[in-house]
């Protein structure tokens, strides 16, 4: 704990609220504020007088705007401490599905281009076409640059026309240059993220145009040195993605979040380092990483250990569709069809995690 016996227990410093931490009605919020202080100080949150309760300090306040400044003052000692907070009002019961790793889909439409009238005719996409016309679900591709015999400058631009038409449930952006090596961010600089980053936006805006372009991705395997995050923030990316995991066996996939602010992100689902004005978020599921059996169990277990997902992010990697992949998973399509009906019967509703961390 700080030097400081004035301190914020609950929220934090770049903690994002929403409608499961307190009341939201009328454009605003009322949460329970949490001070620690020593048990003679007379507290206020924003002038609101705070109660002594459970140990510490409690008061009610109202978040109105985006971004939300909370200053506790001990009348007593003179002491202040504040922090800023932020308030998204249409972010919690909502959901996308979010698929990494991609390029091969677009190698086959290449090959096929004088043979497919429609993006659509590609067996990927086809499928992905039928989640969205049966769930309205929003699907995010994250792209590689290249693969074995294919990059993304050779990828045509006949079918942009069909790219626009279908932005309103379909969106590309940056993922890595290719899929090995592993972790290849790592420890790469501002300058090499840039360069990736540029490479793969500029051949999204020329073959599927701006429309289908938006601040969210998720870098390769999730890690970044704090240069490569904002690397993609000044490309716009002011959200990403990972899966911010501490205290177990699985992939980091933390950027270059301390381990407190991994646990913090683990048990919140979304942060924002105002330090990088990068907000974070936690992808609630990887479900090529879960037999079908699992899916729902694994998905209904965050609720039940008391962290249900505010936004469902619900990941998986393209490479398993495919029969002549090693890894093939044939169960691919109802491993998708089950964690989007999961969320369906779970009350949340489509929309892209771009518009759900907006501050408009």
């Amino acid at each position: 704990m700080p030097n400081n016996p004035l301190n914020f227990i609950t929220p934090i410093e770049g903690d994002v609220l929403h409608g499961l931490d307190g009341d939201l009605a009328d454009g605003k919020l009322k949460i329970t504020v949490r001070i620690a202080a020593p048990e003679d100080a007379e507290i206020t949150v924003n002038g609101v007088p705070a109660a002594r309760a459970n140990g510490h300090f409690e008061a009610e306040v109202s978040l109105e705007g985006y971004e939300n400044r909370l200053e506790a003052v001990d009348l007593r000692s003179g002491e202040k401490t504040a922090i800023r907070v932020f308030l998204l009002k249409n972010f919690a019961g909502h959901y996308r599905l979010s698929i990494d790793d991609n390029i091969w889909f677009l190698r086959d439409i290449q090959q096929n281009k004088d043979r497919y009238a429609s993006l659509f005719e590609n067996p990927y996409l086809g499928f992905l076409k039928e989640i969205n016309a049966d769930y309205g679900t929003k699907i995010h591709l994250n792209l590689f640059y290249q693969t074995d015999g294919f990059n993304l400058s050779e990828f045509t631009d006949q079918y942009k026309n069909e790219w626009k038409a279908n932005a309103d449930w379909l969106r590309l952006s940056f993922h890595a240059l290719q899929e090995f090596p592993d972790m290849p961010y790592v420890n790469a600089g501002y300058d090499e993220v840039k360069r990736d980053c540029d490479l793969i936006m500029n051949e999204i805006r020329r073959f599927a145009g701006e429309e289908v372009m938006r601040s969210v991705t998720t870098i390769h395997w999730g890690e970044a040195t704090a240069d490569g995050s904002r690397a993609m923030r000044d490309a716009g990316y002011v959200g990403q993605v990972g899966y911010f995991n501490v205290d177990d066996d699985q992939y980091s996939a933390s950027y270059y979040l301390t381990v407190p602010q991994r646990r913090h992100l683990k048990n919140r689902f979304v942060w924002r380092d105002t330090e990088q004005d990068i907000t974070f978020v936690r992808a609630s599921i990887v479900i090529d990483a879960k037999k079908l059996e699992a899916i729902r169990p694994h998905l209904d277990s965050h609720e039940k250990n008391g962290h249900k997902p505010p936004y469902l992010d619900l990941l998986v990697h393209e490479q398993y569709f495919y029969p002549f992949y090693f890894n093939y998973q044939p169960d691919f399509r109802d491993k998708i069809r089950t964690a989007v009906q999961w969320a369906k019967d779970h009350g949340y509703t489509p929309q892209f995690l771009s518009e759900s961390i907006s501050n408009a």
